[in-house]
């Protein structure tokens, strides 16, 4: 019976970051293409996560996917020609709070 055989556990990268796929890059391209203002966040890994990039748009909307690890971050931030910062350091930014914020108060808008 095989409901009690142990899995076993996927191979990961040697840097430990498991990298970023075309969706999720295609995603973010997508991000910054059709917003105005965006900045990108790099948010460290965690036992849970991998190390991710937040962009949030000047209206304070975002989007989070996986990447490359900080370097890669910022690869892909000098790239598309944005900011971007690391999130341990200027935390987050308040547009992205107050848009939070309004999303709970009207989801019918959003």
């Amino acid at each position: 019976m095989a409901l009690f055989r142990r899995r076993r556990k996927q191979a990961r990268p040697a840097g430990g970051d498991r990298p970023a796929d075309r969706a999720d890059l295609d995603h973010l391209e997508n991000f910054v293409r059709t917003r105005r203002g965006v900045e990108a966040y790099i948010e460290p890994r965690t036992t849970v996560t991998e190390t991710t990039v937040i962009l949030i748009a000047d209206d304070g909307e975002w989007t989070r996917r996986r990447i490359d690890g900080p370097e890669g971050a910022r690869r892909f931030a000098h790239r598309l020609a944005i900011p971007v910062y690391d999130v341990r350091l200027m935390g987050y930014p308040q547009r992205m709070r107050d848009y939070n914020e309004r999303r709970k108060r009207r989801p019918e808008l959003y």
